[in-house]
């Protein structure tokens, strides 16, 4: 049911089917199983920010396998941000500025805590996500191919909480537009909301989609690897047709289905997009996926080079030229809210009752927060010089990790969809 051309867009959905599932979703899962993707390190014991509850998901399939340190590599587990020599030095100098800092007793307690603050925000404000807190005790690897995104039987009261905070209060959207399908109000098929979404201006409207297609994404994931078997011997997981058609079905969703996965399409544009610009930041020599295994480094970044050419080469790419163009104060102050509304998503993960939902979801919106930033940081990428470091642009380890696996989970979904069409086919 889900063909042609997308909104806000030069692009059809067969033109990316075709991209994606022959050429570029064999190459990006083989990157994914990589060592240096595979590891992703994550503070899952914070505590939601928003509402006192700790209602934890007593399921076991909930449950997250942390990995015991001895199994990460060395060269991961030595750093996370030294994942180049040349972040080893900058390392260095900032240990050497935080020394200079502490022996500097003459400054007032209220002139330290403004200068700390300032660094803070030098290194926050081109960021979309709360940095997680990768320092802190309770931060641990995780090997995302034992972790894999699927159902766990999390659902009800409380998963409806946390995307109803995402939705209601951080879309944009106002008190008395409902969402389509909103339970419990006289709902008229969406479209009070439709006429609203295409009343605003196409950043906010990208946002809803964006936040859309994303959970549509989820969605597939639940409905492709789902418990379909549960006895003492053994587990199996497969699709689940049902499932499937009660999220997305044309009829059931009264049309709501397809233009959710309309919108999932719009997502991996925007991520593929960003996949194309980056591209300076990774082709410099002074930069490796650091693991410690030099041949095994060397080829997956040959590799990582080969997916971003890839990328690059894509026909008919998302234009970000669009966003954030009329006046320049007003542009200014529109992408500072949808930094801060994605970052208040960021802190909802926080909230997510089931801990491996947890770790998909803020790695997730980690990798689209990363996404943004690269999007939003064009000229400084331009800038990038050859060698030596990169001062004005900059990615974490971290953030490297999650902007791969979170395109792999959309990549992965494009290619689900196909094998969901198969199926229904040959059942009719």
């Amino acid at each position: 049911q889900v063909t042609g051309h997308l909104d806000d867009c030069t692009c059809d959905v067969e033109t990316i089917d075709a991209f994606n599932n022959y050429k570029l979703f064999p190459r990006l899962n083989e990157l994914l199983e990589s060592d240096y993707f595979r590891y992703y390190k994550v503070n899952l014991k914070k505590p939601c920010p928003f509402w006192n509850d700790n209602s934890h998901c007593g399921i076991r399939d909930c449950a997250v396998k942390p990995c015991p340190s001895g199994e990460v590599p060395d060269g991961i587990r030595s750093g996370s941000y030294k994942y180049s020599e040349e972040a080893n030095n900058l390392a260095e100098e900032c240990e050497e500025v935080k020394r200079l800092g502490a022996v500097d007793g003459s400054l007032s307690k209220e002139t330290q805590q403004a200068v700390l603050q300032w660094t803070r925000h030098d290194d926050s404000s081109d960021s979309f996500c709360e940095a997680d807190d990768i320092y802190s005790p309770d931060a641990e690897y995780v090997d995302l191919l034992l972790n894999p995104e699927r159902y766990t039987g999390y659902k009800g009261p409380d998963a409806w909480k946390i995307w109803n905070s995402i939705y209601e209060e951080n879309c944009f959207k106002p008190q008395n537009v409902k969402r389509p399908l909103a339970s419990g109000r006289g709902d008229d098929g969406g479209h009070t909301f439709y006429k609203w979404l295409k009343g605003v201006c196409v950043e906010k409207r990208a946002f809803y989609r964006l936040i859309s297609g994303l959970h549509a994404s989820i969605n597939i994931h639940l409905s492709a690897r789902y418990l379909l078997q549960d006895t003492w011997s053994e587990k199996k997981w497969g699709p689940n047709v049902t499932e499937f058609q009660q999220r997305f079905d044309e009829v059931i969703t009264r049309g709501e289905g397809p233009r959710r996965l309309k919108n999932l399409y719009f997502l991996y544009l925007i991520e593929l997009r960003a996949l194309s610009k980056v591209l300076p930041f990774f082709e410099r020599p002074g930069f490796q996926l650091y693991t410690g295994n030099k041949s095994h480094d060397a080829e997956m970044k040959n590799l990582l080079l080969e997916i971003l050419h890839l990328a690059k080469s894509f026909p008919l790419h998302f234009d970000e030229n669009s966003f954030f163009a009329g006046n320049k104060k007003e542009a200014a102050k529109l992408k500072e809210e949808f930094r801060l509304h994605f970052k208040n998503i960021s802190k909802i993960m926080d909230c997510v009752g089931c801990f491996k939902c947890r770790l998909w979801g803020k790695l997730q919106t980690q990798g689209l927060g990363t996404a943004l930033k690269i999007l939003f940081s064009e000229t400084l990428i331009e800038k990038i010089p050859e060698s030596g470091p990169s001062y004005g642009f900059q990615l974490t380890r971290q953030e490297i990790v999650a902007l791969f696996n979170a395109f792999g989970r959309i990549s992965t979904s494009i290619r689900e969809l196909e094998n969901f069409r198969n199926i229904l086919r040959n059942m009719r």
